[in-house]
Protein backbone atom coordinates (compact mmCIF):
# COMPACT_ATOMS: atom_id res chain seq x y z
CA UNK A 1 0.00 0.00 0.00
CA UNK A 2 1.74 3.41 -0.69
CA UNK A 3 2.40 5.71 1.91
CA UNK A 4 0.87 8.93 2.78
CA UNK A 5 4.01 10.57 0.99
CA UNK A 6 3.70 8.75 -2.15
CA UNK A 7 -0.37 9.74 -2.06
CA UNK A 8 0.49 13.08 -1.68
CA UNK A 9 3.15 13.35 -4.15
CA UNK A 10 0.53 11.61 -7.09
CA UNK A 11 -1.56 14.49 -6.26
CA UNK A 12 0.84 17.02 -6.36
CA UNK A 13 2.16 15.81 -9.74
CA UNK A 14 -1.33 15.70 -11.24
CA UNK A 15 -1.61 19.68 -10.19
CA UNK A 16 1.91 20.87 -11.69
CA UNK A 17 0.93 19.22 -14.69
CA UNK A 18 -2.64 21.15 -14.74
CA UNK A 19 -0.22 24.34 -14.25
CA UNK A 20 2.16 23.34 -16.61
CA UNK A 21 -0.73 23.28 -19.30
CA UNK A 22 -1.58 26.05 -18.45
CA UNK A 23 1.33 27.96 -19.37
CA UNK A 24 1.77 26.09 -22.28
CA UNK A 25 -1.67 27.62 -23.28
CA UNK A 26 -0.48 31.02 -21.73
CA UNK A 27 2.58 30.38 -24.14
CA UNK A 28 0.85 29.87 -27.36
CA UNK A 29 -1.14 32.60 -27.26
CA UNK A 30 1.80 35.18 -26.64
CA UNK A 31 3.68 33.36 -30.04
CA UNK A 32 1.74 31.11 -32.06
CA UNK A 33 -2.17 31.52 -31.04
CA UNK A 34 -4.37 33.43 -34.29
CA UNK A 35 -5.41 37.00 -33.69
CA UNK A 36 -8.99 36.30 -33.96
CA UNK A 37 -8.36 33.64 -31.22
CA UNK A 38 -7.95 35.86 -28.23
CA UNK A 39 -11.89 35.09 -26.61
CA UNK A 40 -11.97 31.15 -26.45
CA UNK A 41 -8.54 30.98 -25.39
CA UNK A 42 -9.67 33.58 -22.46
CA UNK A 43 -12.29 31.17 -22.04
CA UNK A 44 -9.94 28.01 -21.99
CA UNK A 45 -7.53 29.72 -19.19
CA UNK A 46 -10.40 30.40 -16.85
CA UNK A 47 -11.27 26.59 -17.08
CA UNK A 48 -7.84 24.97 -16.87
CA UNK A 49 -7.32 27.74 -13.70
CA UNK A 50 -10.52 27.26 -12.07
CA UNK A 51 -9.63 23.25 -12.36
CA UNK A 52 -6.47 23.51 -11.00
CA UNK A 53 -7.47 26.00 -7.78
CA UNK A 54 -9.47 23.45 -6.85
CA UNK A 55 -7.21 20.87 -6.74
CA UNK A 56 -5.42 23.41 -5.03
CA UNK A 57 -7.63 24.05 -2.25
CA UNK A 58 -9.55 20.47 -1.72
CA UNK A 59 -9.85 19.12 1.38
CA UNK A 60 -8.80 15.78 0.41
CA UNK A 61 -4.98 17.20 -0.65
CA UNK A 62 -5.37 19.00 3.29
CA UNK A 63 -5.54 15.62 4.52
CA UNK A 64 -2.87 14.32 2.53
CA UNK A 65 -0.70 16.87 3.46
CA UNK A 66 -1.53 16.00 7.20
CA UNK A 67 -1.04 12.58 6.61
CA UNK A 68 2.57 12.95 5.20
CA UNK A 69 4.10 15.48 7.60
CA UNK A 70 2.95 12.90 10.70
CA UNK A 71 4.15 10.22 8.65
CA UNK A 72 7.73 12.06 8.17
CA UNK A 73 8.09 14.11 11.60
CA UNK A 74 11.61 13.09 11.99
CA UNK A 75 12.77 13.30 8.61
CA UNK A 76 16.04 15.98 8.14
CA UNK A 77 14.99 19.50 7.09
CA UNK A 78 16.93 19.46 3.96
CA UNK A 79 15.52 16.30 2.29
CA UNK A 80 13.34 15.86 -0.69
CA UNK A 81 10.51 14.78 1.49
CA UNK A 82 10.46 17.50 4.33
CA UNK A 83 10.65 20.31 2.01
CA UNK A 84 8.34 19.00 -0.44
CA UNK A 85 6.04 18.25 2.67
CA UNK A 86 7.01 22.43 3.93
CA UNK A 87 6.78 23.65 0.34
CA UNK A 88 3.06 21.85 -0.35
CA UNK A 89 1.58 23.23 3.02
CA UNK A 90 2.64 26.71 2.65
CA UNK A 91 0.89 26.64 -1.47
CA UNK A 92 -1.64 24.80 0.51
CA UNK A 93 -2.48 27.69 3.36
CA UNK A 94 -1.72 30.42 0.89
CA UNK A 95 -3.91 29.06 -1.90
CA UNK A 96 -6.89 28.24 0.57
CA UNK A 97 -7.14 32.02 1.12
CA UNK A 98 -7.99 32.47 -2.32
CA UNK A 99 -12.24 31.29 -3.77
CA UNK A 100 -11.70 29.49 -7.13
CA UNK A 101 -14.63 31.83 -8.54
CA UNK A 102 -11.80 34.51 -8.12
CA UNK A 103 -8.95 32.56 -9.59
CA UNK A 104 -11.08 31.90 -12.71
CA UNK A 105 -12.29 35.42 -13.27
CA UNK A 106 -8.82 36.78 -12.88
CA UNK A 107 -7.13 34.29 -15.59
CA UNK A 108 -9.78 35.43 -17.37
CA UNK A 109 -9.69 39.15 -17.39
CA UNK A 110 -5.77 38.77 -17.56
CA UNK A 111 -6.20 36.64 -21.25
CA UNK A 112 -8.34 39.75 -22.75
CA UNK A 113 -6.14 42.24 -20.87
CA UNK A 114 -3.20 40.46 -22.94
CA UNK A 115 -5.09 41.24 -26.18
CA UNK A 116 -5.84 44.52 -25.22
CA UNK A 117 -2.78 45.76 -24.16
CA UNK A 118 -1.43 43.84 -27.56
CA UNK A 119 -4.07 46.29 -29.21
CA UNK A 120 -3.49 49.36 -27.43
CA UNK A 121 0.72 49.33 -27.31
CA UNK A 122 0.45 49.14 -31.31
CA UNK A 123 -1.97 52.14 -31.46
CA UNK A 124 0.06 54.07 -28.65
CA UNK A 125 -3.79 54.04 -26.98
CA UNK A 126 -4.03 54.23 -23.05
CA UNK A 127 -7.58 55.11 -22.92
CA UNK A 128 -8.25 51.40 -24.82
CA UNK A 129 -6.48 49.53 -22.25
CA UNK A 130 -8.16 51.16 -19.01
CA UNK A 131 -11.02 49.07 -19.08
CA UNK A 132 -9.12 45.58 -19.02
CA UNK A 133 -6.83 47.37 -16.52
CA UNK A 134 -9.63 48.50 -14.64
CA UNK A 135 -11.13 45.67 -13.82
CA UNK A 136 -7.77 43.57 -13.59
CA UNK A 137 -6.90 46.16 -10.83
CA UNK A 138 -10.77 45.27 -9.15
CA UNK A 139 -9.95 41.55 -9.11
CA UNK A 140 -6.17 42.42 -7.44
CA UNK A 141 -7.68 44.43 -4.97
CA UNK A 142 -10.07 41.65 -4.00
CA UNK A 143 -6.75 39.45 -3.68
CA UNK A 144 -5.26 41.15 -1.31
CA UNK A 145 -8.53 41.34 1.04
CA UNK A 146 -8.64 37.79 0.69
CA UNK A 147 -4.83 37.32 1.61
CA UNK A 148 -4.37 40.14 4.01
CA UNK A 149 -1.93 42.14 5.34
CA UNK A 150 -0.37 44.02 7.88
CA UNK A 151 0.65 47.67 7.02
CA UNK A 152 0.11 48.20 3.20
CA UNK A 153 -2.27 46.67 0.98
CA UNK A 154 0.80 46.52 -1.32
CA UNK A 155 2.51 43.76 0.88
CA UNK A 156 -0.04 41.07 -0.32
CA UNK A 157 1.17 41.28 -3.98
CA UNK A 158 4.53 41.62 -3.28
CA UNK A 159 4.44 38.56 -0.84
CA UNK A 160 3.16 36.56 -4.25
CA UNK A 161 6.57 36.83 -6.14
CA UNK A 162 8.89 36.90 -3.59
CA UNK A 163 7.96 35.68 0.26
CA UNK A 164 7.92 38.22 2.77
CA UNK A 165 8.76 41.14 0.88
CA UNK A 166 7.02 44.41 2.19
CA UNK A 167 6.59 48.17 0.16
CA UNK A 168 8.37 48.95 3.65
CA UNK A 169 11.66 46.76 2.69
CA UNK A 170 11.32 47.89 -0.87
CA UNK A 171 11.46 51.48 0.02
CA UNK A 172 14.80 50.68 2.30
CA UNK A 173 16.29 48.74 -0.45
CA UNK A 174 16.10 51.93 -2.77
CA UNK A 175 16.91 54.36 -0.14
CA UNK A 176 19.91 52.50 0.21
CA UNK A 177 20.79 52.38 -3.47
CA UNK A 178 19.92 55.87 -4.24
CA UNK A 179 22.70 57.17 -2.05
CA UNK A 180 25.57 55.80 -4.40
CA UNK A 181 23.11 55.15 -7.68
CA UNK A 182 21.94 58.56 -8.30
CA UNK A 183 25.77 60.39 -7.92
CA UNK A 184 27.03 57.83 -10.52
CA UNK A 185 24.43 58.81 -13.01
CA UNK A 186 24.46 62.42 -12.37
CA UNK A 187 28.53 62.22 -13.05
CA UNK A 188 27.85 59.74 -15.46
CA UNK A 189 25.52 61.84 -17.31
CA UNK A 190 28.17 65.23 -17.19
CA UNK A 191 29.83 62.90 -19.80
CA UNK A 192 27.23 61.46 -21.96
CA UNK A 193 28.80 61.94 -25.07
CA UNK A 194 32.24 60.26 -23.67
CA UNK A 195 30.93 56.80 -25.47
CA UNK A 196 29.59 57.00 -29.38
CA UNK A 197 27.52 53.13 -29.68
CA UNK A 198 26.20 54.38 -33.47
CA UNK A 199 27.75 51.37 -33.94
CA UNK A 200 24.96 49.69 -32.45
CA UNK A 201 22.52 51.47 -34.54
CA UNK A 202 22.65 50.13 -38.47
CA UNK A 203 20.88 47.36 -40.47
CA UNK A 204 21.51 44.26 -38.80
CA UNK A 205 19.87 41.01 -40.69
CA UNK A 206 17.03 39.42 -38.37
CA UNK A 207 18.45 35.83 -39.16
CA UNK A 208 22.09 36.77 -38.44
CA UNK A 209 20.84 38.23 -35.10
CA UNK A 210 19.06 35.19 -34.11
CA UNK A 211 22.01 32.76 -34.87
CA UNK A 212 24.62 34.69 -32.88
CA UNK A 213 22.58 35.53 -30.00
CA UNK A 214 21.22 31.21 -30.12
CA UNK A 215 25.17 30.42 -30.53
CA UNK A 216 26.10 32.36 -27.36
CA UNK A 217 23.45 30.83 -25.36
CA UNK A 218 24.32 27.41 -26.28
CA UNK A 219 27.85 28.14 -25.10
CA UNK A 220 26.82 29.65 -21.86
CA UNK A 221 24.94 26.25 -21.21
CA UNK A 222 21.06 26.48 -22.31
CA UNK A 223 20.01 23.35 -23.35
CA UNK A 224 18.32 23.81 -27.04
CA UNK A 225 17.21 19.65 -27.01
CA UNK A 226 15.26 20.70 -24.03
CA UNK A 227 13.98 24.57 -25.07
CA UNK A 228 13.41 26.41 -28.00
CA UNK A 229 13.44 30.60 -28.90
CA UNK A 230 10.28 32.24 -30.32
CA UNK A 231 9.22 35.37 -31.04
CA UNK A 232 7.03 37.82 -28.67
CA UNK A 233 5.72 40.93 -27.94
CA UNK A 234 7.81 41.24 -24.71
CA UNK A 235 10.39 38.51 -23.95
CA UNK A 236 10.05 35.88 -21.15
CA UNK A 237 11.00 32.18 -20.40
CA UNK A 238 8.54 29.73 -19.58
CA UNK A 239 9.00 26.39 -18.49
CA UNK A 240 6.60 23.58 -18.51
CA UNK A 241 9.21 21.22 -16.93
CA UNK A 242 12.98 20.79 -16.74
CA UNK A 243 12.79 18.89 -20.17
CA UNK A 244 10.85 21.94 -22.12
CA UNK A 245 11.90 25.37 -20.62
CA UNK A 246 10.95 28.08 -23.37
CA UNK A 247 12.53 31.56 -24.25
CA UNK A 248 11.21 34.29 -26.31
CA UNK A 249 12.57 37.65 -28.17
CA UNK A 250 11.84 40.34 -30.24
CA UNK A 251 14.15 41.51 -33.03
CA UNK A 252 15.08 45.28 -33.95
CA UNK A 253 16.29 45.63 -37.59
CA UNK A 254 18.31 48.50 -37.09
CA UNK A 255 19.53 48.18 -33.42
CA UNK A 256 21.32 44.67 -32.44
CA UNK A 257 21.17 45.56 -28.30
CA UNK A 258 17.28 44.39 -27.91
CA UNK A 259 17.25 40.56 -29.48
CA UNK A 260 20.87 39.63 -28.07
CA UNK A 261 20.76 41.12 -24.78
CA UNK A 262 17.35 39.86 -24.48
CA UNK A 263 18.26 36.45 -25.36
CA UNK A 264 21.20 36.59 -22.80
CA UNK A 265 18.78 37.52 -20.62
CA UNK A 266 15.63 34.79 -21.09
CA UNK A 267 18.47 32.06 -21.31
CA UNK A 268 19.89 32.75 -17.64
CA UNK A 269 15.98 32.40 -16.64
CA UNK A 270 15.77 28.98 -18.40
CA UNK A 271 19.31 27.22 -17.19
CA UNK A 272 17.32 28.12 -13.64
CA UNK A 273 14.92 25.88 -14.48
CA UNK A 274 16.86 23.50 -16.76
CA UNK A 275 18.76 23.15 -13.55
CA UNK A 276 17.04 21.41 -10.84
CA UNK A 277 17.75 18.44 -9.38
CA UNK A 278 16.38 15.61 -11.78
CA UNK A 279 14.44 14.26 -8.52
CA UNK A 280 12.55 17.10 -8.49
CA UNK A 281 11.02 17.05 -12.12
CA UNK A 282 7.26 16.77 -11.66
CA UNK A 283 6.86 18.56 -7.93
CA UNK A 284 6.15 21.33 -6.44
CA UNK A 285 10.13 21.85 -5.65
CA UNK A 286 10.90 22.15 -9.81
CA UNK A 287 12.02 25.87 -10.96
CA UNK A 288 12.83 28.77 -9.10
CA UNK A 289 12.54 29.55 -5.53
CA UNK A 290 11.72 33.64 -6.37
CA UNK A 291 11.78 35.84 -8.79
CA UNK A 292 14.15 37.96 -7.57
CA UNK A 293 16.27 34.66 -7.35
CA UNK A 294 15.56 34.21 -10.97
CA UNK A 295 15.98 37.96 -12.04
CA UNK A 296 19.66 37.16 -10.67
CA UNK A 297 20.16 34.57 -13.37
CA UNK A 298 18.70 36.25 -15.67
CA UNK A 299 21.06 39.58 -15.07
CA UNK A 300 23.85 38.02 -13.95
CA UNK A 301 23.90 36.16 -18.06
CA UNK A 302 22.67 39.73 -19.85
CA UNK A 303 25.12 42.27 -17.76
CA UNK A 304 27.45 41.03 -14.98
CA UNK A 305 28.61 37.91 -18.16
CA UNK A 306 27.50 39.37 -21.58
CA UNK A 307 28.55 42.87 -20.79
CA UNK A 308 31.79 42.57 -19.48
CA UNK A 309 35.45 43.26 -21.28
CA UNK A 310 36.36 39.46 -21.11
CA UNK A 311 32.97 38.28 -22.85
CA UNK A 312 33.58 40.10 -25.82
CA UNK A 313 37.80 39.53 -25.58
CA UNK A 314 36.08 36.41 -27.38
CA UNK A 315 32.63 36.95 -28.70
CA UNK A 316 33.20 40.16 -31.18
CA UNK A 317 36.08 39.12 -33.35
CA UNK A 318 32.87 36.46 -34.06
CA UNK A 319 30.77 38.74 -33.95
CA UNK A 320 32.68 40.55 -36.48
CA UNK A 321 32.67 37.43 -38.75
CA UNK A 322 28.88 37.88 -38.99
CA UNK A 323 28.26 41.46 -39.34
CA UNK A 324 31.40 42.30 -41.37
CA UNK A 325 30.51 45.70 -43.00
CA UNK A 326 29.28 46.91 -39.28
CA UNK A 327 32.06 46.72 -37.12
CA UNK A 328 34.91 46.51 -39.94
CA UNK A 329 36.40 49.55 -38.06
CA UNK A 330 35.35 49.30 -34.92
CA UNK A 331 37.66 48.73 -32.43
CA UNK A 332 36.93 46.07 -29.20
CA UNK A 333 37.40 48.66 -26.81
CA UNK A 334 34.80 50.92 -28.82
CA UNK A 335 32.28 47.88 -29.13
CA UNK A 336 32.99 47.12 -25.05
CA UNK A 337 32.35 51.09 -24.43
CA UNK A 338 29.02 51.07 -27.04
CA UNK A 339 27.21 47.92 -25.22
CA UNK A 340 27.76 50.04 -21.79
CA UNK A 341 26.83 53.27 -22.66
CA UNK A 342 24.61 54.77 -20.46
CA UNK A 343 21.85 57.73 -21.50
CA UNK A 344 17.76 58.06 -20.07
CA UNK A 345 15.82 55.98 -22.09
CA UNK A 346 12.55 54.96 -22.03
CA UNK A 347 11.84 50.94 -22.55
CA UNK A 348 13.00 49.26 -19.15
CA UNK A 349 14.61 46.04 -21.42
CA UNK A 350 16.70 48.19 -23.11
CA UNK A 351 18.10 50.24 -19.96
CA UNK A 352 22.09 50.12 -19.15
CA UNK A 353 23.18 49.04 -16.52
CA UNK A 354 23.58 52.32 -14.00
CA UNK A 355 20.24 53.59 -14.90
CA UNK A 356 18.05 50.56 -15.08
CA UNK A 357 16.93 50.91 -11.34
CA UNK A 358 15.82 53.71 -11.77
CA UNK A 359 12.98 52.17 -14.22
CA UNK A 360 11.99 49.98 -11.52
CA UNK A 361 11.28 52.65 -9.03
CA UNK A 362 9.20 54.52 -11.06
CA UNK A 363 6.62 51.15 -11.44
CA UNK A 364 7.14 50.60 -7.68
CA UNK A 365 5.91 54.03 -6.64
CA UNK A 366 2.95 53.90 -9.02
CA UNK A 367 1.70 50.17 -8.14
CA UNK A 368 2.07 51.17 -4.34
CA UNK A 369 0.05 54.72 -4.62
CA UNK A 370 -2.57 52.44 -6.66
CA UNK A 371 -3.18 49.99 -4.26
CA UNK A 372 -2.47 52.54 -1.54
CA UNK A 373 -5.82 54.86 -2.93
CA UNK A 374 -3.70 57.60 -3.97
CA UNK A 375 -4.04 57.27 -7.53
CA UNK A 376 -6.48 56.17 -10.30
CA UNK A 377 -5.70 54.25 -12.68
CA UNK A 378 -6.90 56.91 -15.38
CA UNK A 379 -4.02 58.94 -13.82
CA UNK A 380 -1.20 56.78 -14.52
CA UNK A 381 0.16 58.34 -17.48
CA UNK A 382 0.53 61.64 -16.62
CA UNK A 383 2.43 60.44 -13.28
CA UNK A 384 4.47 57.81 -14.96
CA UNK A 385 5.66 60.61 -17.14
CA UNK A 386 6.54 63.22 -14.28
CA UNK A 387 8.49 60.55 -12.59
CA UNK A 388 10.40 59.73 -15.80
CA UNK A 389 11.02 63.08 -15.77
CA UNK A 390 12.01 63.32 -12.13
CA UNK A 391 14.54 60.23 -12.25
CA UNK A 392 15.61 59.93 -16.09
CA UNK A 393 15.15 63.91 -16.91
CA UNK A 394 13.05 62.31 -20.51
CA UNK A 395 9.21 62.25 -20.81
CA UNK A 396 8.51 59.20 -23.20
CA UNK A 397 6.98 60.99 -26.42
CA UNK A 398 4.43 58.16 -26.54
CA UNK A 399 2.48 56.16 -24.31
CA UNK A 400 3.42 52.77 -26.20
CA UNK A 401 7.10 54.48 -25.15
CA UNK A 402 6.02 55.01 -21.55
CA UNK A 403 3.10 53.18 -19.59
CA UNK A 404 2.31 50.74 -22.45
CA UNK A 405 5.47 49.10 -22.96
CA UNK A 406 5.57 46.35 -20.34
CA UNK A 407 3.26 43.10 -20.48
CA UNK A 408 3.24 43.01 -16.69
CA UNK A 409 -0.28 44.68 -15.77
CA UNK A 410 -1.98 43.13 -18.66
CA UNK A 411 -1.35 39.94 -17.11
CA UNK A 412 -1.70 40.77 -13.64
CA UNK A 413 1.81 40.30 -12.57
CA UNK A 414 1.09 43.54 -9.85
CA UNK A 415 4.23 43.32 -7.21
CA UNK A 416 6.28 41.80 -9.71
CA UNK A 417 8.64 45.26 -10.51
CA UNK A 418 10.58 45.09 -7.16
CA UNK A 419 12.51 41.69 -8.47
CA UNK A 420 14.06 42.92 -11.16
CA UNK A 421 16.31 45.26 -8.93
CA UNK A 422 16.66 42.69 -6.42
CA UNK A 423 18.28 40.42 -9.09
CA UNK A 424 20.36 43.36 -9.92
CA UNK A 425 21.70 42.61 -6.43
CA UNK A 426 22.01 39.51 -5.83
CA UNK A 427 23.64 38.90 -9.69
CA UNK A 428 26.96 40.59 -8.08
CA UNK A 429 26.49 39.15 -5.01
CA UNK A 430 26.66 35.84 -6.17
CA UNK A 431 29.23 36.23 -9.26
CA UNK A 432 31.49 37.75 -6.44
CA UNK A 433 30.86 34.45 -4.10
CA UNK A 434 31.50 32.21 -7.13
CA UNK A 435 34.80 34.10 -8.07
CA UNK A 436 35.98 32.98 -4.13
CA UNK A 437 35.63 29.64 -5.37
CA UNK A 438 36.64 29.69 -9.18
CA UNK A 439 39.11 32.73 -9.35
CA UNK A 440 39.60 31.63 -12.85
CA UNK A 441 35.92 32.55 -14.16
CA UNK A 442 36.96 35.88 -15.68
CA UNK A 443 39.76 34.04 -17.68
CA UNK A 444 37.67 31.34 -18.62
CA UNK A 445 34.98 34.09 -19.87
CA UNK A 446 37.47 35.74 -21.86
CA UNK A 447 38.43 32.30 -24.07
CA UNK A 448 34.39 31.41 -24.63
CA UNK A 449 34.00 29.17 -21.47
CA UNK A 450 31.61 29.34 -19.05
CA UNK A 451 31.45 25.90 -17.03
CA UNK A 452 33.02 26.93 -13.47
CA UNK A 453 30.84 29.99 -13.47
CA UNK A 454 27.37 27.69 -14.49
CA UNK A 455 28.91 24.77 -12.05
CA UNK A 456 28.90 27.31 -8.72
CA UNK A 457 25.09 28.23 -10.27
CA UNK A 458 24.16 24.56 -10.39
CA UNK A 459 25.54 23.75 -7.36
CA UNK A 460 24.49 26.60 -4.70
CA UNK A 461 21.46 27.90 -6.38
CA UNK A 462 20.02 25.67 -9.57
CA UNK A 463 19.85 22.46 -8.30
CA UNK A 464 17.62 23.23 -4.63
CA UNK A 465 14.40 24.11 -7.06
CA UNK A 466 11.74 25.65 -4.35
CA UNK A 467 13.23 23.69 -1.57
CA UNK A 468 14.67 26.61 0.41
CA UNK A 469 12.75 29.89 1.13
CA UNK A 470 14.86 33.03 -1.19
CA UNK A 471 16.45 34.75 2.05
CA UNK A 472 17.30 31.12 3.45
CA UNK A 473 19.01 30.20 0.04
CA UNK A 474 20.69 33.63 -0.30
CA UNK A 475 21.89 33.10 2.86
CA UNK A 476 23.17 29.18 2.26
CA UNK A 477 24.98 30.10 -1.03
CA UNK A 478 26.88 33.66 0.02
CA UNK A 479 27.18 33.60 3.64
CA UNK A 480 24.97 36.56 4.12
CA UNK A 481 21.51 38.31 3.40
CA UNK A 482 20.91 40.47 0.17
CA UNK A 483 22.90 43.47 0.00
CA UNK A 484 23.75 46.23 -2.02
CA UNK A 485 27.10 47.06 -1.54
CA UNK A 486 28.84 44.55 -4.13
CA UNK A 487 26.44 45.51 -6.84
CA UNK A 488 27.58 49.49 -6.01
CA UNK A 489 30.76 48.83 -6.20
CA UNK A 490 30.43 46.68 -9.57
CA UNK A 491 28.54 49.80 -10.85
CA UNK A 492 31.29 52.03 -9.45
CA UNK A 493 34.36 50.75 -10.64
CA UNK A 494 33.16 49.34 -14.20
CA UNK A 495 31.70 52.48 -15.20
CA UNK A 496 34.45 54.53 -13.09
CA UNK A 497 36.57 53.03 -16.00
CA UNK A 498 34.28 53.81 -19.00
CA UNK A 499 33.58 57.30 -18.34
CA UNK A 500 36.58 58.08 -15.95
CA UNK A 501 34.24 58.97 -13.12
Amino acid sequence: MASAYEKLKTKLAQLVSLENIQALVEWDQQTQMSEGSGASRARHLEALSGLTHEIAVSDELGKLIEAAEVENAGAAYDSDEASMIRVAKRNYERARKLPTDLVSEMSRATSVGFEEWVKARANNDWKAFVPALKKIVELKQQEIECRGYKDHPYDALLDTYELGLTAAAVEGMFSELRKDLVPLVKAIGAKVDAVDDSCLHQPFDETDQRAFSELVITRMGYDFKRGRQDRAVHPFCTSFSQDDVRITTRFDPNWLNPAMFGTFHEAGHAMYEQGSAPALEGTVLNGGTSLGVHESQSRLWENVVGRSRQFWTYWYPRLQGVFIEQFKDVSLDAFYRAVNKVHPSFIRVEADEATYNLHIMVRFEIERDLFGGKLAVEDIPQIWNDKFNDYLGVVPPTDALGCLQDIHWSAGLLGYFPTYSMGNLLSVQLYDTALKQYPTIPDEIAVGEFGSLLRWMRENIHQYGQKYEPQELVKRATGEPMQSRSYMAYLKQKYGEIYNV
